[in-house]
């Protein structure tokens, strides 16, 4: 049976880009952890039931999506057999025999199922030109907005924003921007979450030339929600330094004022170099800052391949 599955804390892009891109392979959609909020708001948005929390790759096919680390992957994916990747981020990943293998680098990975299907491609992955019903629609669009965080950040390229317009002429939402709010209200629901649930609500591992590192994150509209949880999050995230990590981050990213508070725990002398700031404590607020994928984890990796 071919499974199609996003990674470890999955978000929204990676749940919503494993059910549409089933829809169309006749595959089962997985997922490999707990919904967030965003999520599970996007879901009932929709009416569309969360896909199959899957705890082993062993006897099956699988289809990553949204990531191609396997330190973010299923723990036994040796296990299984790796036929394919879509993807938006860098390549995290070697096999031992030709795969699929689809990668651009745009917001989503939504974005780059949404190419394929609106240029009739679905056949080329093994898929059927189906059509593409308002219900997933609505999906693909929302996991484009909760990427780019509403086309803002540096991530977002035009053509996130002009298949984003077609999908929503086919979800039948008229206010791109209004229903981009009401995503990002779903996201920033984090003031009700323990700060367990915070802190693992979307954070990576990374193998950065041996190093282990973990890089989190969180988007908030409003920030004093969370702010009172900030000295209880940065202990977390220091016993968490104790499962051999290097370096710990974690992003608050504020997306009113379009930047991040940044938590750092652990080898703090790789970060100040990094990113050439000094630290005062364990925290440091980035102006412009928004991207993991793309202004946070090739600073690190340059570093760390140099040291």
């Amino acid at each position: 049976m071919l499974y199609v599955v996003g990674h470890k804390n999955p978000d929204t892009d990676s749940v919503c880009s494993a059910i549409v891109l089933s829809y169309f392979l006749d595959a089962v959609p997985g997922r490999l952890g707990d919904l967030n909020p965003e999520t599970d708001y996007v879901l009932r948005r929709f009416g569309i039931m969360p896909p199959e929390l899957v705890k082993t790759a062993e006897g099956k096919e699988i289809i990553l999506v949204d990531h191609s680390e396997k330190t973010q992957s299923f723990d036994d994916l040796d296990k299984g057999k790796l036929v394919g990747i879509i993807d938006h981020h860098k390549i995290g990943i070697t096999t031992s025999e030709p795969i699929l293998y689809i990668s651009k680098p745009v917001g989503s990975t939504c974005t780059v199922i949404s190419e394929l299907y609106f240029k009739g491609m679905m056949d080329f992955i093994g898929g059927k030109n189906k059509e593409l019903k308002p219900d997933l629609a609505g999906l693909l669009l929302s996991a484009i907005i909760s990427d780019t965080i509403l086309f803002k950040s540096v991530t977002t390229t035009e053509l996130d924003r002009e298949l984003a317009k077609k999908l929503a002429e086919i979800a039948n939402i008229s206010d791109l921007n209004q229903f981009g709010m009401e995503i990002l209200k779903a996201k920033s629901t984090v003031g009700k979450l323990s700060v367990d649930e915070i802190i693992n609500m979307d954070s990576k591992n990374f193998d950065f030339n041996g190093k282990k590192v973990m890089i989190g994150q969180v988007e908030v509209i409003d920030v004093s929600e969370i702010e009172p949880k900030k000295e209880e999050m940065i202990k977390k995230l220091e016993e968490k330094l104790k499962d051999s990590y290097d370096l710990i981050l974690f992003l608050i990213t504020d997306i009113m004022k379009e930047g991040s508070e940044i938590l750092v725990v652990g080898n703090k002398e790789a970060f100040e170099k990094a990113f050439n700031v000094k630290l005062e404590g364990n925290s440091i607020f980035l102006n412009g800052v928004m991207s993991r994928k793309k202004q946070v984890v090739p600073p690190l990796e340059k570093y760390y391949n140099t040291h």
